[in-house]
């Protein structure tokens, strides 16, 4: 059974920087992109940043680019996002996710197959 299990979460002040991880288990992510998402209440899940499998390339939504440095370590089967200059508007639930096939660079929610139960992220003024 594939398990995604996030951690790392908490309360910051803004300018604070968090690193979240991410324990794969149920099946080898060495072969598959992995990415996160996060969800703000009242609001929909929307991407954050992405990890293709092979050559380490990444892509971030404009929103954290520049501040967030997502990476990963296959021989931990473990996912990361390091997320520094946080602000006001980074609160959210952060997801881990896997894609069920071997997409490069997947952006979209439809393109993951796998999720955690996410972690919350409290940046207060």
């Amino acid at each position: 059974q594939v398990q995604l299990v996030e951690s790392g979460g908490g309360l910051v002040q803004a300018g604070g920087s968090l690193r979240l991880s991410c324990a794969a288990s149920g099946r080898t992510f060495s072969d598959l992109s992995m990415g996160w998402f996060r969800q703000a209440p009242g609001k929909e899940r929307e991407f954050v940043a992405a990890i293709s499998w092979v050559g380490g390339r990444t892509t971030y939504a404009d929103s954290v680019k520049g501040r967030f440095t997502i990476s990963r370590d296959n021989a931990k089967n473990a996912l990361y996002l390091k997320m520094n200059s946080l602000k006001q508007e980074d609160t959210a639930v952060y997801y881990c996710a896997a894609p069920g096939s071997h997409t490069i660079l997947p952006v979209t929610r439809r393109e993951y197959d796998y999720w955690g139960q996410g972690t919350q992220v409290t940046v207060s003024s």
